[in-house]
């Protein structure tokens, strides 16, 4: 991943901005550029209320106008360190969407968006504009968990046999960008694949009933082949990946508590072409209790962001 240009999505209803914290992190690392996009709403000026037309536009200008302000001291004393801060106010909803209008004009390298943190529950509570953007952004999507940040260690969660119908191709994004992201912000990189064999309850074969501990041994070999197979293509250390027993949803958010990971890679597909669309109840799952910041990727496209 060549970070240099990052959109930054701002929070209007928030003093603190996480995402803007973690993307001046990446900024003062790589030189790249920064884009705060902060989009403005309110339902009292929208035409049909109380206000006549003159009156709602000024309302308009007036609220847009104070954003900008808002932005220009948020971005000062990045301006005094050297970096390039652009700053951009739109009117509109829903959120996504404005955000989905200006990633497509600016084709961000990063869209930087911060979360919500449940201190007492320790989970990701995302919002319906975070669900649409990982659904819909071309962009990789960054998810910042939590203000506090170490930028020590990210992991790329790899599924080589595609159990969860992720093309072939994802997983090899995944290990270029975790590589990538490894090389220019110096975060050591780790890379992990889980697997759960089909559980003996829920196996009606009795020729599989029978032989249950061959077959569990027959998963195990077939996953860890394609592990190193995928691996091997890369020069990848072998203390820096991990082959572990067990479902997604629950390996992963305790692997990210046990290795103090602060980055987790994810790919994602949407399933079908309904706004509506999940992108699977395993990765949401995950990623709403992986206790650090998450970056998700969609499968590159061909063609131009129309054709798509």
């Amino acid at each position: 991943m060549n970070l240099q240009q990052l959109l930054v999505v701002i929070d209007p209803q928030q003093a603190c901005q996480p995402a803007l914290e973690r993307a001046l992190w990446l900024a003062r690392k790589t030189r790249a550029h920064l884009h705060l996009l902060l989009v403005e709403y309110n339902a009292t000026l929208e035409a049909g209320h109380l206000f006549d037309t003159a009156m709602q536009s000024r309302g308009r200008a007036a609220l847009l106008e104070r954003g900008m302000a808002w932005l220009e001291e948020l971005a000062a004393p990045l301006q005094a360190e050297g970096l390039e801060v652009h700053l951009d106010v739109r009117w509109g909803k829903p959120l996504h969407k404005l955000v989905l209008e200006k990633t497509a004009e600016l084709a961000p390298d990063l869209v930087l968006k911060s979360t919500v943190h449940d201190s007492l529950l320790r989970r990701l509570l995302l919002t319906n504009s975070c669900w649409q953007l990982i659904r819909h952004c071309p962009a990789p999507l960054w998810l910042v968990h939590r203000a506090e940040w170490q930028g020590h260690r990210l992991c790329a969660a790899l599924d080589p046999l595609h159990s969860a119908d992720k093309p072939a191709a994802l997983d090899h994004q995944l290990i270029r960008a975790a590589s990538e992201l490894s090389r220019q912000l110096g975060m050591q990189a780790h890379y992990l694949h889980s697997y759960a064999p089909l559980p003996r309850t829920l196996v009606f074969d009795a020729e599989l009933v029978a032989n249950y501990e061959d077959y569990v041994v027959r998963c195990a070999t077939q996953h860890r082949e394609a592990f190193e197979q995928l691996l091997g293509q890369y020069p990848i250390a072998l203390p820096d990946t991990h082959l572990i027993e067990g479902f997604a949803e629950e390996v992963l958010p305790r692997f990210v508590g046990e290795q103090h990971i602060d980055l987790l890679l994810m790919g994602a597909i949407a399933r079908g072409h309904l706004d509506t669309a999940l992108i699977g109840h395993t990765a949401e799952r995950i990623l709403q209790s992986a206790d650090c910041d998450l970056l998700v990727l969609k499968p590159e496209q061909k063609g131009s962001a129309a054709q798509q």
